[in-house]
């Protein structure tokens, strides 16, 4: 493609994202898979990984795959588990631990259950990097661990075997924001490159990309570098994807799959895999990914879609709880607020809910297994949690973890009552963004008759979008609500059709919106308002309609 023929409005939401020349534009609306990819050898000690596996099939060891519980590390695991099956080793197995029972990381009670069952390597996906006590463990009992993660180093590295993880010090490979599931992508590409196995057709690991794309766009890191040609022809892979649970689970939410977005990624799949360790077993969302018998890939996908449902009304109920007490209490600089009766598995949504609500860092705790109080936290966009919780005294946390934005804490009962006053003092002492990064910036102004074909197309060829490449928002400015409608099952969401003096009309959607969501303007047919909104194709039950998605409407 010339990008002297590329539309005006690509033009322009290429260069405000500093992408300039010619070569550069090209090289980002046409993502190349080899081009774009990186020898998984630049990662540090991914040779020696690869060896120890290697090694460990040439004399039939007994191999334990253990990921964590999330819409990255149930994936990754999908990834690792297709690989061995391909290959033909049989003596592999999956692990995904409890969130509730065994809490995130590696477990010592599991790793004597493998000892006892013969295991000598364990390979651990998107967890590991804080887990010294485990590993240490693991060596006592004579267990290699490869720990494959993407979370920042904590200070001392466990003694595994061998880490990858390109955030560790020393690493230079030219991308170190994979998640991890793309860390267990490039794991997979170098056991085949060094492996040699002939039976396997060259390219087949491109197969592999729905899982790596899925948990890239769900894991929320920079769609930048090798993470997006991840995520963009991992969607490709997604449309096409022979999987009977993925495919019985988009049927089940009425989705289509063979135009699917990074907007079905993030609401339709990753929910339902999140819900299987949010409200039951872990492994559930594991088996709907990798069985390929459609009986039991169906099963599990109507169990997890079942569960997402009682997932959303398990946070609508703690979230009410939750403003209700802070209504009672205002919060300080820091939310911190819990209950026993509380469901570990849904608090980091919530704690999300109340970070933006209060516009403060939001900690969000429950009853965990024993006596042990489990939470989530969610950033403002001002602090690094991380650093805020490694800020306050050494005993305040059994356990904690996680990136700037959202993290996962353990506390003693005993500790409760000084939790929220030493999280304030740290706060204290933080430094502070000035001004958190905004929802949105406006690209530009639209009229209603460009809400056309001509436009997405220009629009989608920037896709799929994520943090660091966002989702262009548009300014519609004095349009006329010709019709305003409530639609849904209890009526929660808002349809507006409208036009403007440029002609033409157009639809726009805003989920759990009604006219009362925007206080001193007058959602009604007749008035005149300005509205934000992004441009959308949807093909819900597979009906096609180029529509508005309602960001915000002002008078």
């Amino acid at each position: 493609m010339m990008t002297t023929s590329l539309h005006p409005l690509t033009n322009l939401l290429l260069e405000q994202r500093g992408i300039l020349t010619p070569d550069d534009k090209k090289r980002f609306v046409e993502p190349d898979f080899e081009r774009d990819g990186y020898d998984p050898f630049l990662i540090l000690h991914m040779e020696r990984a690869v060896d120890r596996i290697l090694s460990a099939m040439e004399k039939n060891e007994n191999i334990v795959i253990y990921g964590d519980y999330d819409c990255d590390g149930i994936p990754g695991s999908v990834i690792l588990h297709d690989l061995f099956r391909k290959i033909g080793y049989a003596y592999v197995t999956n692990y995904i631990p409890h969130r509730h029972l065994e809490g995130y990381g590696l477990n010592t009670q599991a790793l004597d259950q493998f000892a006892k069952d013969g295991v000598s390597l364990v390979v651990t996906v998107d967890c590991g990097i804080a887990d010294v006590v485990p590993v240490t463990h693991a060596r006592a009992l004579g267990i290699d661990v490869i720990v494959t993660d993407h979370h920042l180093p904590q200070g001392e590295l466990p003694p595994a075997y061998a880490i990858i993880n390109s955030k560790q010090e020393g690493d230079t490979y030219p991308d170190n924001m994979l998640c991890g599931a793309g860390v267990a992508f490039k794991l997979s590409q170098a056991i085949l490159k060094k492996g040699k196995f002939e039976h396997i057709p060259e390219g087949w690991e491109k197969w592999l990309l729905d899982m790596a794309g899925l948990s890239t766009i769900a894991d929320m890191v920079p769609l930048q570098k090798e993470n997006r040609m991840l995520a963009y022809f991992g969607l490709k892979v997604l449309r096409k994807s022979p999987r009977p649970g993925l495919r019985a689970l988009l049927e089940l939410a009425g989705a289509y799959q063979p135009e699917l977005t990074e907007v079905d990624v993030g609401f339709t799949i990753a929910p339902r895999i999140n819900a299987a360790s949010r409200m039951d077993v872990p492994m559930n969302a594991f088996h709907m990914l990798a069985s390929w018998d459609p009986k039991v890939a169906l099963e599990r996908a109507r169990h997890l879609h079942a569960l997402n449902d009682a997932r959303k009304l398990e946070v609508a109920r703690i979230t009410k709880e939750a403003h209700r007490m802070l209504s009672e209490r205002p919060p300080e600089s820091v939310v911190v607020v819990g209950h026993p009766d509380w469901t570990v598995g849904v608090v980091g949504i919530v704690a999300n809910t109340l970070a933006e609500a209060w516009d403060r860092p939001a900690f969000v705790w429950g009853k965990g297994e024993g006596e042990v109080l489990k939470g989530s936290c969610r950033s403002d966009g001002r602090v690094h949690l991380l650093e805020l919780m490694l800020a306050t005294p050494p005993d305040t946390f059994l356990h904690k973890g996680g990136h700037e934005f959202s993290g996962g804490f353990a506390v003693a009962p005993d500790l409760l009552l000084e939790l929220e006053s030493r999280l304030i003092v740290a706060h204290g002492m933080l430094e502070h963004k000035e001004n958190k990064e905004p929802k949105y910036t406006i690209t530009t102004e639209l009229k209603v008759r460009e809400v056309n074909p001509a436009t997405f197309r220009a629009i989608a060829l920037l896709a799929p979008f994520g943090v660091g490449n966002p989702c262009p928002h548009f300014l519609f400015r004095n349009v006329t609500v010709l019709s305003s409608d409530l639609f849904g099952k209890t009526k929660e969401h808002l349809k507006l059709l409208i036009t403007d003096d440029g002609g033409g009309t157009a639809s726009a959607i805003g989920f759990f919106m009604t006219p009362a969501s925007f206080p001193g303007v007058h959602v009604v047919a007749g008035a005149t308002v300005s509205l934000v909104a992004t441009l959308e194709q949807s093909f819900f039950r597979g009906k096609r309609e180029l529509r508005l998605r309602i960001v915000t409407i002002t008078p």
